[in-house]
């Protein structure tokens, strides 16, 4: 029986639900509607919960409201994917309705529960039903409802869980998609591995992560360093009051030229600074102008290994000043874009992008990633290219994440991106500029050809694994073991919008000789049409094709 959450429990909760979707993470994944190789629901979440894992893993938690914002705060940050930003919504409602709070009783953790949905519900431009959404607001609802009557916290989640499954088993009639697929919804199954994980750790029962198979040892053997391989020797962890709104990205700036394995989490409260340097003291100066220092923790690294090894470490060398770049020019506006594959990065360069983050398809890069190459590119104002509907929320999350003006142009494609790109009008704002880059974007018609990675039923089409299938707008075109087949198939599908340039991306499994053989069949189609041929050299997609 549990009458109270706190932050230490609530973090044994935590860890044993990131073990739990951590293990779960690849059936997850194989819920995808499409039978596309991609690192998808499962992976995203278990990333997103991993960084709160790992945030809370060498703290201890004086109440449940820090617990609770440490994790909001990690869970931001890392969040990946659309599943990974619902998800760290979830939490961030949650974590704000325990603010101040040193435990919790059934009552409250439940209405957390639902201030957690609620958060996630204001968040979606268009919340759709049948989804992670629906089965945490049931879930939730009915962790309020029995608070109404019972005390006893493992109760309040046996209940909330058994509605979760009932929701869960409903989203297949719910969501149309998932209907015409024959699956649940994969982002609600992977939600109800974390509740359940976490009364699991209520009960006593430690989730243990599952070997990947592949040979570790327990423990790194730290004999095959020597002391010289620490690079910085003070291992500096602060909390820091937020009580001056100095912007925490020139703290991170400073942090990054005096050491390594900085990482800055911040709220409207707090600073918490973790960084190794040689500098512990011109650090704890910089953070006193952010506020009062509420906790300090400065450890010799050099003499933690020496006691590790049991060998005799001689007296640590002087450091050379690291070397600091030149800023770069500042310019007027500044371009982050997302994309896989060094061909696309050159084309993306080539148009003049500032940043590159690569990532896709099968690797989502989290609102951290995002971030800091908006920080780190030289304008004030900058737009974002995600090129994948995936990786949109999080790059939305970034927003108020920064001092910078940032634009999210709703790219869903690499095509998308490209035409973006070539809108580009700076004779007007910039808001007209946002505005010209989205509707270049909607003109763009994407087709991806790739191969099946599991046998699977979709709209009535018998998928095999192996098999060459087209996605058009998300949208199954066709499959077959035939490539050309297939081909045709888009070819006939992207002739009815009648476009004026067809660009055909070929990525690394495939040849140029290919790519201008399928660039021919299509356009046979559209002879009017200007066709051309990139080397992308793009995981997953042996074609990304542009019609527009």
């Amino acid at each position: 029986m549990t009458q109270q959450v706190t932050g230490v429990l609530f973090k044994k909760m935590l860890i044993n639900a990131a073990a739990a979707i951590e293990n779960h993470k690849q059936e997850i994944n194989d819920l995808n509607v499409f039978p596309v190789p991609d690192g998808d629901t499962g992976t995203n979440m278990s990333l997103t919960i991993g960084a709160a894992e790992k945030a809370l893993e060498f703290m201890t938690p004086g109440t449940l409201s820090h617990a609770t914002e440490v994790t909001a705060g990690a869970m931001l940050r890392g969040a990946r994917g659309n599943s990974g930003v619902i998800l760290s919504l979830l939490f961030r409602g949650f974590s704000r309705r325990l603010k101040d709070v040193d435990s919790a009783d059934a009552a409250l953790f439940s209405i957390a529960l639902a201030s957690g949905v609620d958060a996630a519900y204001k968040a979606v431009m268009k919340p759709a039903e049948g989804t992670i959404l629906t089965v945490s607001r049931l879930a939730a609802g009915s962790a309020v409802s029995a608070s109404e009557t019972e005390s006893d916290v493992e109760v309040i989640l046996e209940q909330s869980l058994a509605a979760g499954y009932i929701a869960l088993a409903d989203t297949i009639n719910q969501n149309p998609v998932l209907k015409k697929a024959g699956v649940i919804d994969a982002g609600a199954k992977g939600y109800l591995y974390i509740l359940d994980g976490m009364l699991k750790a209520l009960c006593g029962v430690t989730i243990e992560k599952e070997s990947s198979g592949t040979a570790a040892s327990d423990k790194a053997d730290f004999t095959q360093y020597t002391a010289e391989d620490i690079t910085f020797t003070y291992c500096t962890e602060f909390i820091a009051e937020r009580k001056f709104k100095t912007d925490t990205n020139r703290l991170r700036d400073f942090l990054d030229v005096r050491g390594d394995s900085v990482v800055v989490v911040d709220d409207d409260e707090i600073i918490k600074v973790h960084v190794h340097t040689n500098e512990p003291g011109s650090v704890l100066t910089e953070a006193l102008t952010y506020g009062p220092l509420l906790s300090i923790k400065i450890e010799n690294m050099r003499e933690q290994h020496s006691e590790t090894i049991a060998i005799d470490v001689p007296a640590p060398q002087a450091q050379n000043e690291p070397h600091v770049q030149e800023p770069e020019e500042k310019k007027a506006f500044g371009i982050v874009v997302v994309c896989a594959g060094d061909g696309l990065e050159e084309v993306f360069h080539d148009l003049g992008a500032d940043r590159i983050i690569t990532g896709g398809q099968t690797m989502n890069p989290s609102t951290e990633d995002i971030l800091e190459k908006i920080n780190a590119t030289p304008s004030d104002t900058v737009f974002v290219l995600p090129n994948n509907k995936n990786i949109i929320m999080a790059a939305q999350q970034c927003i108020p994440l920064t001092s910078k003006r940032v634009f999210v142009i709703p790219t869903k494609s690499i095509p998308q991106g490209v035409s973006a790109m070539l809108a580009i009008d700076d004779s007007g704002g910039i808001d007209d500029m946002a505005s010209g880059m989205t509707v270049a974007a909607g003109r763009v018609r994407t087709a991806l050809i790739t191969m099946a990675s599991r046998d699977s039923i979709f709209d009535g089409y018998e998928i095999k694994e192996g098999e060459y299938i087209a996605l058009i707008e998300d949208t199954l075109a066709a499959s077959g073991s035939d490539v050309g087949g297939v081909i045709d198939a888009v070819a006939k599908a992207l002739s009815a919008f009648s476009p004026e340039f067809i660009t055909v991306f070929f990525g690394e499994d495939s040849s140029e000789p290919e790519a201008e053989a399928a660039a021919s069949r299509i356009s046979s189609l559209s002879p009017g049409a200007e066709t051309t041929v990139i080397r992308g050299n793009q995981p997953v997609y042996h074609f990304i094709i542009s019609a527009e």
